[in-house]
């Protein structure tokens, strides 16, 4: 069990070209990973899910995130509709806002108050599920959305697995309320650490919970986890380096400086943000040190690699996404995550 709650859900990813994904799904599943997720970013994150369903037949399959702001609640309604019948009730819809530069220049899409427009999309795909299950009217008219059209030749074929869960992706505080008040949970970025889990995350969620009337065993707290792991030190200082610049990278948005600040690190994301104008990937992942990175990675040997991801999950994150490397056996993995599963 994590902390007094739910037992500790792990996942893992399949960021990969189409070819690749019926052979990475499967793997995962066989594993014994617990979901499947795609995230947006050099690829659909819809389209591998549906390859992801073919090839398992237990893991829950997710994505982590999909970007709602690039697309219309009907576009998301249909493939979400598909996917939960295909998967047959396996599919967890995961939606993120994504920044406004991203929004308005590279999808060309309308960028306006986040936290009430991603409210109204949710209500939007709410209100259309329930006209396809239920056969009444479509009459859904917002601030941002409009839905009032819908003939039965647009209507998609009936399943028995009920509206696919949906998270929200969220770092602030609105967002975190909103995703606690409307959604089966909150997908988190890997770029935080416990403490702003426990004294950011978590109040926000409650605070959106009490709003709802909803109890915390309802609400999921999804959470990827940089993992710094090897058999050896060669391997745990490729690592290492490995997610120094990783985090370096995320230091340098402006959007995760909150996370900095609480630790005191807050003047660092200027500087980094400087050295990424100047291409000085390198220079950017020395700033990194060893109390940062043990604070937003999990640093551990892989012997002791299980029980430091339940330390950093304990009491507050219900489901962890981990990449554990490729040069793990698959025993080696299989005993990692059973010792997780515990």
């Amino acid at each position: 069990m994590v902390g007094d709650r739910v037992g500790l859900t792990v996942d893992g990813g399949v960021n990969c070209a189409l070819a690749d994904v019926p052979q990475a799904a499967s793997t995962l599943e066989r594993r014994g990973y617990g979901g499947c997720w795609t995230a947006e970013v050099n690829h659909d994150p819809f389209l591998p899910l549906a390859l992801a369903a073919e090839h398992t037949s237990s893991i829950e399959l997710g994505t982590g995130i999909a970007v709602a702001f690039a697309r219309s609640p009907m576009t998301v309604a249909n493939v979400g509709w598909d996917l939960q019948g295909y998967s047959r009730g396996r599919f967890l819809l995961g939606l993120g806002s994504q920044i406004q530069p991203h929004i308005e220049n590279r999808f060309s899409m309308p960028w306006s108050r986040p936290v009430r427009r991603m409210r109204e999309f949710i209500a939007a795909l709410q209100a259309i599920w329930t006209c396809w299950r239920d056969g009444g009217a479509l009459r859904f008219e917002g601030d941002f959305y409009t839905h009032k059209l819908m003939t039965p030749m647009f209507v998609p074929e009936p399943h028995e697995y009920g509206f696919p869960k949906m998270f929200v992706a969220a770092v602030g505080d609105a967002m975190t309320e909103l995703s606690a008040q409307v959604c089966a949970g909150l997908v988190g970025h890997a770029f935080t650490t416990r403490r702003y889990l426990l004294e950011v995350t978590e109040p926000a969620v409650r605070r959106g919970l009490e709003r709802a009337g909803r109890d915390r065993g309802e609400f999921e707290l999804a959470f990827p986890v940089m993992v710094v792991t090897g058999g050896d030190d060669d391997q745990m200082a490729a690592a290492a380096v490995r997610a120094r610049k990783q985090i370096a990278f995320y230091a340098s948005t402006p959007a995760y400086r909150r996370v900095l600040e609480l630790h005191g690190w807050g003047d660092l994301q200027p500087e980094l943000r400087q050295l990424s104008l100047r291409g000085e990937w390198d220079a950017m992942a020395d700033r990194i040190d060893e109390t940062m990175l043990a604070e937003i990675a999990v640093v551990a040997p892989v012997a002791e690699l299980a029980a430091a991801i339940r330390e950093r999950c304990a009491g507050v994150i219900d489901r962890v996404t981990i990449g554990l490397p490729p040069q793990l056996s698959e025993d080696t993995v299989k005993a990692v995550l059973a010792e997780l599963h515990q």
